[in-house]
């Protein structure tokens, strides 16, 4: 299987492969995003989930950033798309964020489980979805999914 590249790599800059993992929570027909706010940039909207940490699984590591970013309890569903997104990280390191993309089962909101701040869950109808996502990795995983799930009998 092809892993599809999304982004450019800037000529000269060495990207650090980080394994990641993504999830897509659907809750009455909304897709749950985070949108993300720092100081003297414009918000930005990303799928919830994020790095490995060493020893996880990516369907361990997509629950724990699911809850860590939007307060949300979830299930790991079906694995549906891979894609590798080139991007620099505030803190300026370049990363090609190695992402794996998981249906997430809605279980409950569950604020004790946020711990990031500067992420607000955002329920969003799938077409504005697509249209506010920042990495094209995400736009396109969802879009994946739609698609998937549309066409089934």
């Amino acid at each position: 299987m092809t892993i599809r590249q999304f982004g450019r790599a800037e000529p000269g800059r060495e990207y650090r492969d980080r394994p990641a993992a993504f999830g897509v929570v659907d809750r009455d027909s909304r897709v749950a995003l985070v949108r993300i706010e720092r100081p003297g940039q414009e918000p930005a909207f990303d799928l919830p989930g994020g790095a490995l940490q060493e020893g996880e699984t990516h369907e361990q590591a997509m629950v724990r950033e699911v809850g860590e970013e939007a307060g949300l309890l979830v299930e790991v569903g079906d694995k549906f798309a891979e894609a590798n997104q080139y991007f620099i990280r505030d803190d300026g390191e370049a990363v090609n964020n190695c992402c794996v993309f998981f249906e997430a089962h809605f279980n409950a909101e569950d604020p004790k489980l946020k711990l990031d701040p500067d992420h607000t869950l955002v329920w969003m109808p799938p077409e504005p979805a697509l249209a506010a996502l920042r990495h094209e990795a995400h736009a396109w995983a969802l879009h994946t999914l739609l698609r998937r799930l549309y066409q089934r009998p």
